[in-house]
């Protein structure tokens, strides 16, 4: 397979399906070639959920294009982790050209569903036409007393069914012999679900003032509800990937070329993706040298042993930033709306059956915080700068670091705010920092 023409070289993809698997080309090509091309450090940058194939290699491109010039004598290569997310074209993306329907979602708050996002979503959930072109006509028409067969169809969507197994959910807390009930974003009422995401955005876009909107109608937040839906069954996809793909070729990586340095970056999902190839490596291998998370979005207490509410749970992969011989970093920011307001709201819903009223939604943190919102919670040692610091470094040779990269992740709109803005020279000297490439 011939790889797509980027800003950086040497470049190579690899691209997994939902299961993990690799495809055995781009792999072989990179064990066999990565040697031949001198390459000391291996950036391998993973996109997160709102991406399609040419959005995920402009990214990578985007954001190591300034590499070169900040480490001119290292030998850099570079590797583009595809994975198969849901790209919602309402989406404005900074760094990116606006699309028609971004700039139409401005205008109408509540637009029905765009056939950009249609496409992407019998894309993603094959097999599902019937149930997407009758999701696709609700949004439309938004029929009087029919948000519950909305509910269910966006369940049937995900193949999330009450009462049933949930395949495509992964919990990034594991709690000691407690059961886990069934999420309530997709067992709870769904007028009140949908009032619930109404709201929150209603409130996003007054800037947080309750008194500037008047209470919206609950299909406002439909599809939010959809959304959020396709978003948790990409966040299961994250971890099989990263676990059963990502992890494995790394070992593989380790045993065809032991003096390469391997650097793990990912955006939004796609951290947790890296995150999860951690506990799928080999073991005994040590060529992970590096980890940094971009608007990281998985629970910040994903490596913790211990939560402060409770004892009895940890976090899924606690004791795995042991597994690399470097530090890792997170890099967070407050303007992340998707982090910051709508995660926690739905990681709520998706982690209880109490009733949802009084939720603060501009409350972030807290049991439902986000990695990229406020950072690595509940590991002990963790080191907290802000982006001036860490660029002056040095930064810690291990563990982990919280940066607040407020100062540059700052820029969108609702309903994602800032969580994309990571195209920045700055973010990539704190790759290059973390790394100590260069």
């Amino acid at each position: 397979m011939a790889q797509p023409a980027t800003s950086v070289t040497p470049y190579w993809e690899l691209t997994f399906d939902a299961d993990g698997d690799v495809d055995a080309t781009e792999r072989d090509a990179l064990l066999a070639q990565v040697g031949g091309h001198g390459v000391r450090d291996l950036i391998v940058f993973a996109h997160g959920w709102n991406s399609d194939r040419s959005h995920a290699t402009a990214l990578c491109s985007g954001f190591c294009r300034p590499i070169r010039g900040l480490a001119p004598q290292a030998r850099i290569g570079y590797v583009g982790v595809i994975w198969p997310s849901m790209r919602f074209a309402d989406e404005p993306i900074p760094d990116f050209p606006r699309s028609v329907v971004a700039t139409e979602a401005e205008a109408n708050p509540a637009p029905a569903l765009d056939k950009d996002t249609r496409h992407a979503l019998l894309e993603t959930f094959p097999g599902r036409a019937t149930v997407v072109d009758q999701i696709a006509r609700m949004l439309d028409q938004r029929p009087d007393h029919e948000l519950e067969e909305f509910g269910r169809l966006v369940r049937l969507l995900v193949e999330v069914v009450p009462g049933g197994p949930q395949p495509f959910f992964a919990a990034d807390t594991v709690a000691e012999g407690v059961p886990q009930s069934e999420p309530a974003l997709f067992t709870a009422d769904t007028a009140t679900l949908c009032d619930e995401f109404a709201r929150a955005l209603a409130s996003l876009r007054a800037g947080g003032d309750p008194e500037a909107f008047s209470l919206p109608n609950p299909w406002d937040g439909a599809k939010e509800l959809l959304r959020q839906a396709t978003y948790y069954a990409m966040k299961r996809r994250a971890g099989t990937v990263g676990e059963r793909g990502l992890g494995p070729v790394i070992g593989r990586l380790a045993a065809a070329a032991p003096t390469v340095r391997v650097h793990l970056v990912g955006h939004s999902f796609g951290g947790r993706l890296v995150s999860f190839a951690l506990r799928g490596l080999p073991e005994g291998v040590r060529t992970v040298k590096s980890v940094t998370l971009l608007q990281g979005a998985f629970s910040h207490y994903a490596f913790a042993a211990r939560l402060p509410q409770d004892p009895r749970t940890g976090g899924v992969l606690q004791g795995q930033q042991n597994r690399i011989d470097g530090p890792l970093v997170c890099c967070y920011s407050r303007y992340d709306q998707a982090l910051g307001t709508l995660y926690p709201l739905a990681s709520r819903m998706a982690g209880q059956n109490d009733a949802l009223a009084g939720f603060d939604v501009l409350g972030a943190g807290g049991e439902w915080g986000a990695m990229g919102h406020d950072g690595v919670q509940a590991v002990p040692g963790t080191v907290r700068l802000d982006l001036a610091e860490a660029l002056r470094g040095p930064l810690a040779a291990s563990g982990c670091v919280n940066v607040d990269a407020s100062a540059v992740v700052r820029r969108g709109g609702p309903p994602c705010g800032a969580h994309s803005d990571i195209v920045h020279p700055e973010l990539a000297r704190v790759v290059l920092a973390a790394g100590r490439i260069g």
